[in-house]
């Protein structure tokens, strides 16, 4: 059975066939599907598939592309809204200098209010990075000094460096349908330095779809697509591949094991 980390089934393209996309995950053996917010506005529609279906989970948390609509979201909401069972993590929060949406400071500033809700609650912190290496590295060891708490970087696409980085601070690595593009051989280096016991693999959905669905909207079957092909470049049997990055889901986002 594989575990979708990480997918947004309230975003359109998923959304108006939710029951399908749900049924044909189940069928290609997705037994766990983490449903991710990006702003407040979702939060409660992202909830009710969770508290509807037990097979699927959800976060709590603003994009960085969302940060200066969102001023208003401090540590004390988040936390709040954590309690709630079905909610196993804090997310995604994160930098993103690529489209640079927000303005940077308030992508920081929204950054570490994400992040000491994530210390607050012991949830895990659910990490979106792009063109910000050095500040999301700076930023989570900074943090990190004033008390521990556990993350994933998801969709991961940075440098080899920033892997090993994360991995040293006890974050896990979370890979999605672009390890399987003819362009990422330099993410499949990378698949091949992440302990297989911090490895998660994710869909994004309904954006990235692996091969041979590109060009189609992502949904969580897919992400057996992305496992058969690491399983491949790793020379890991499927079997243990599935085995063990649900293992890893479970670890880190424990209140979903619970």
């Amino acid at each position: 059975m594989f575990v979708d980390s990480h997918c947004h089934l309230n975003y359109a393209g998923l959304a108006e066939r939710q029951d399908e996309v749900l049924a044909k995950a189940r069928a290609a053996g997705v037994s766990t599907m983490l449903n991710i917010s990006t702003r407040a506005a979702e939060w409660d529609a992202v909830l009710a598939v969770a508290e509807r279906e037990p097979d699927v989970w959800a976060s709590i948390g603003i994009h960085p592309h969302d940060a200066d609509t969102h001023e208003d979201i401090e540590t004390a909401l988040l936390v709040e809204k954590a309690a709630h069972p079905r909610i196993v993590g804090i997310g995604e929060t994160g930098l993103d200098f690529f489209y640079d949406k927000s303005d940077r400071d308030r992508q920081r500033a929204s950054f570490r209010r994400h992040i000491a809700a994530a210390r607050e609650t012991g949830l895990p912190l659910i990490v979106h990075t792009r063109e910000a290496e050095d500040d999301t590295s700076d930023i989570l060891r900074d943090e990190m000094g004033k008390g521990a708490f556990t993350g994933v970087i998801h969709c991961f696409t940075a440098s080899a460096a920033l892997a090993k980085d994360m991995i040293d601070l006890g974050f896990y690595i979370s890979l999605s349908g672009i390890v399987t593009f003819k362009n990422a051989a330099d993410l499949r280096a990378t698949a091949h330095l992440i302990p297989r016991d911090r490895l998660l693999i994710e869909t994004d959905s309904p954006f990235l779809a692996p091969v041979p669905h590109r060009g189609k909207p992502c949904e969580p079957a897919f992400v057996t697509d992305t496992a058969r092909a690491l399983s491949v470049e790793l020379s890991w049997p499927i079997e243990d591949l599935a085995a063990q990055t649900s293992a890893n889901f479970f670890r880190l986002f424990h209140k979903a094991a619970a």
